[in-house]
């Protein structure tokens, strides 16, 4: 073994080391801040500079699909999963109980499965596995007279975003506080003949549009 060789190995040990500290940084930075926290933020929260980072990971969406690609796909085995429900109502209202806990807990999660930052790739496969049992259980619910018939799958990003905001705002102050409008939301989906009419529902571009909106701006992320 040359010389050159034995200082190889412990390099890339230590590159690995250091790649493995960014990514678990980058996952503490995105859940507290999302995808508002800079490259330079991680790099702090892990303790090495910059240049390391950028070597690892030349833009901030490519740490972003590293550091939460795994939590994404968490939320989409929780959609799958709640397809085994007895009910429809009972699956629906699991799936948006698990997603608000997830997502309150992690403000970079909730906005990655918004589509912040993601590549549109990346994305659409997230949005194409989700998407199907959330409209099966929302139809399930619907065929059982449970669930109001003027709802569709593409509210459902919309109403996990209401009460994700509160969670987000409320957490320094009351950390169970969401959990009160979440409840106060899942009951105002069920049917009811005095219900009233809640207007054109939103289309997926209407989806996507007050997610461009309502998250932090593109010259904040930079």
């Amino acid at each position: 073994m040359t010389d050159a060789t034995r200082t190889a190995r412990p390099l890339r040990r230590d590159a690995e080391r250091n790649r493995q500290r960014i990514i678990e940084a980058a996952r503490e930075v995105f859940a507290a801040r999302g995808v508002a926290a800079t490259l330079d933020d991680v790099a702090r929260q892990a303790g090495v500079g910059i240049g390391t980072v950028y070597r690892r990971f030349p833009t901030k969406e490519a740490l972003l699909e590293v550091a939460l690609e795994e939590k994404l796909r968490e939320q989409v085995r929780v959609a799958e999963a709640a397809l085994e429900a007895p009910t429809g109502w009972d699956g629906l209202t699991m799936f948006l109980r698990a997603a608000v806990r997830m997502q309150a807990a992690d403000r970079g999660l909730r906005d990655l499965a918004l589509g912040a930052e993601l590549s549109l790739t990346l994305y659409d496969r997230i949005r194409e596995r989700v998407e199907p049992p959330i409209t099966a259980l929302v139809e399930r619910a619907q065929s059982e007279k449970s669930l109001r018939p003027d709802i569709t799958v593409h509210d459902v990003p919309l109403l996990l975003m209401m009460v994700t905001e509160i969670a987000h705002h409320s957490h320094q102050v009351r950390p169970d506080l969401h959990d009160r409008y979440l409840q106060l939301l899942i009951d105002g989906l069920r049917r009811s003949e005095s219900a009233g009419a809640l207007g054109r529902p939103p289309s997926s571009d209407d989806v996507d549009a007050v997610a461009k909106a309502w998250l932090p701006s593109a010259a904040a992320r930079r």
